[in-house]
């Protein structure tokens, strides 16, 4: 073990206090006891809190007490007391446990042996030296005039454009970044409608680098999320290089100097062409709204917007409010306004399955809150303690069984035992209401559409009195409200859509042309791929970030896949800049293979399942070339480093 003692504080072991034995001993009642044991370890340099008898019983998504007893939980409490005060009192420096006692520590939040082989993907993530593991460091290696010839265009402000940005800075690379909305955040800065959440652990769904003991909800709603990336904007200086209401119309690839030329729109409708060596695509695919084919759409009297559109000033209070679609924003936005609207009227095409999860509108408490600051690395292993039960380490449980038939209602013989699970929790919450419960059973397998959070405010907001479940489709709108295709019209005052997005619809809408003037998106038709989600062949220089093949939908956070495409990003322009080349472009037989292999793995997979009809995962085709098969450490261990034999350079 090693002692910090030098004047740089880890920002991740927590800040200095003063409170007294009785504040510290009120805050442990609200915090996670298998969390609280490792940070005694840091505290003490006594690996014995983590090798007793009191040690979690089991590790589950959205269970931060392990399964430990109340006994056990009080046990642990009452010694941690005396040694958080005497830490105060030295001065509240932290030991640093080796990688072996890190290991085990692991294993004992884990409740389980952790595999030898996934240990580093976890060590990086933990940040336990206090240093940014993906922070870069090679820029002095770099001639000065070779970075500052590598302009790179960074096509939005999401979280992975801001990711890039922190990173090109680093590099000494100049950069601009070019996003279309009017501030940073991406799909957090557009979706503000009310009850807009993550539904990722707000302590894992943030930058690894950045501290996260500042999250008021364990799933934290939008306008917290705008603001953390603002902040981050802040902190690292990006302002100067973004450029907010622009839009890229187009990148066209000049084979003569081994650029791209960059056309761009701005907001006063005035259009200019911007140079640059790279471009990272960090539009992500969850940014253009998709509104439905439904005759009279204009025709309808009232307000009608897509839920990415909500408008600022509009008061709901009193109105009809029809709500058309009912997946991940429909289901947030229900429980929020039922009880502000007269009526509300939801209209749902498919229904979907929920995942239990008591902790989804809950606030961090004040004792929680408290040790996330200032108990050391607390917070890293409370985040590792939502990571791990999520982390995707494989992929085999949501592999189709091809002998399993069932009709369609599940994929394997587990996800059957899932399907009844699941069933069973929503039908004890419709005890009292059989008329919905054939409403709200999907007739799908479990997780072959995005899986949703449920902590009983869904069920509970169809039950009340002013909101109806439609399952009808949708005929025709009138000026009046909806006609479905009963006959029946719903009057609404204001219709919102929330309709999902343009999931399939790759780097659209810019016209990218490469090598000998091939538009990508001609080259892609209906089957966008890109090897490892991030390269494609004749579009040199180019990089996509939550590109083709790379959403989750079995682990991890996208802001941690994000940092796994950014490290291989950025490792494939140093290998340009530190040699003799200026491009950098995959090879086509190492892309068709990769996307060959992906294929055949997505086909596999509970997402690509025939019975379901209607799923943003899926193209017109009916195939998926959306999400990741990729186990979380085999992705991870892919996107270490660009190897340079996958790749041609010039």
């Amino acid at each position: 073990m090693s002692n910090v003692t030098d004047g740089t504080r880890n920002p991740h072991a927590g800040a200095p206090f003063d409170d007294d034995d009785g504040a510290i001993a009120a805050a442990l009642e609200d915090v996670s006891i298998p969390a609280l044991l490792c940070s005694l370890v840091h505290m003490t340099g006594d690996p014995s809190w983590v090798r007793g008898e009191l040690r979690p019983q089991g590790a589950m998504i959205n269970e931060h007490q392990g399964y430990m007893s109340e006994d056990a939980k009080a046990e642990v409490r009452r010694r941690a007391v005396p040694v958080i005060a005497a830490y105060r009192d030295a001065g509240c420096v932290p030991f640093i446990p080796d990688a072996a006692l890190a290991h085990e520590m692991m294993s004992f939040i884990a409740a389980a042996p952790v595999e030898d082989d996934v240990v580093d993907l976890f060590l990086d993530d933990l940040h336990l030296d206090g240093a940014d593991s993906g922070a870069i460091t090679w820029r002095d290696d770099i001639p000065a005039e070779r970075r500052d010839a590598a302009h790179t265009v960074v096509i939005g402000c999401g979280e992975s454009g801001i990711l890039a940005g922190i990173r090109l800075s680093q590099a000494g690379i100049p950069f601009t970044i070019i996003e279309k909305g009017a501030g940073p955040g991406g799909t957090w800065w557009d979706n503000r409608y009310p009850g807009a959440r993550v539904d990722i652990g707000s302590h894992f769904y943030c930058y690894s680098f950045e501290p996260a003991d500042h999250w008021t909800e364990y799933y934290c709603q939008q306008p917290e999320l705008r603001d953390y990336f603002q902040r981050v904007v802040d902190k690292y200086d990006l302002a100067p290089r973004i450029r907010f209401r622009t839009e890229v119309t187009a990148a066209t690839w000049d084979e003569t100097t081994s650029r791209w030329a960059i056309a761009v729109r701005n907001a006063d409708g005035g259009v200019e062409t911007i140079d640059a060596r790279f471009v990272i695509s960090a539009v992500g695919s969850l940014n253009l709204p998709k509104l439905p084919e439904i005759p009279g759409m204009d025709d309808f009297a009232g307000p009608s917007f897509h839920s990415a559109r909500w408008p600022d000033d509009l008061d709901i209070a009193g109105t009809r409010f029809a709500l058309v679609g009912a997946g991940a924003s429909g289901f947030q936005i229900t429980p929020t306004i039922a009880d502000q609207v007269e009526q509300l009227t939801v209209f749902q095409r498919t229904a979907q399955w929920m995942f239990p999860n008591a902790n989804y509108h809950r606030h961090v408490p004040d004792g929680d809150a408290w040790a996330m600051r200032h108990l050391p690395f607390y917070g890293r292993w409370f985040r590792f303690l939502m990571f791990y039960p999520a982390s995707g380490l494989n992929i085999e449980r949501n592999r189709v069984d091809p002998d399993w038939d069932d009709g369609g209602r599940s994929s394997s013989e587990g996800n059957a035992q899932t399907r009844e699970l699941f069933g069973a929790l929503i039908a004890a919450q419709l005890e009292d209401r059989p008329d919905l419960l054939e409403l709200s059973i999907p007739h799908y397998p479990p997780s072959a559409k995005r899986m949703l959070q449920d902590n009983g405010s869904w069920l509970a907001a169809l039950k009340k009195p002013n909101v109806q479940l439609i399952r009808t489709g949708i005929e025709r709108i009138v000026p009046e409200g909806i006609v479905t295709d009963d006959g029946v019209l719903h009057e609404a005052d204001i219709i919102c859509y929330a309709t999902g997005f343009r999931h399939n619809d790759f780097l659209a809408p810019i016209d990218f042309h490469g090598r000998n003037g091939v538009s990508l998106h001609e080259q892609w038709d209906e089957e966008p791929k890109a090897y490892l989600g991030m390269a494609m062949p004749g579009f040199p220089n180019l990089f996509c970030l939550y590109g083709p093949g790379t959403n989750l939908a079995h682990g991890a956070s996208l802001i941690f896949q994000s940092e796994c495409q950014i490290n291989y990003v950025m490792s494939a322009i140093h290998e340009v800049l530190a040699g003799d080349a200026s491009t950098i472009e995959v090879r086509e037989d190492v892309h068709d293979r990769y996307a060959e292999h992906y294929q055949s793995e997505i086909s596999q997979m509970v997402w690509a399942h025939w019975a379901v009809h209607h799923s943003h995962f899926k193209n017109a085709e009916g195939r998926v070339w959306t999400l990741s098969p990729w186990p979380i450490p085999v992705y991870w261990k892919w996107t270490r480093a660009v190897d340079p034999a996958d790749y041609v350079l010039a």
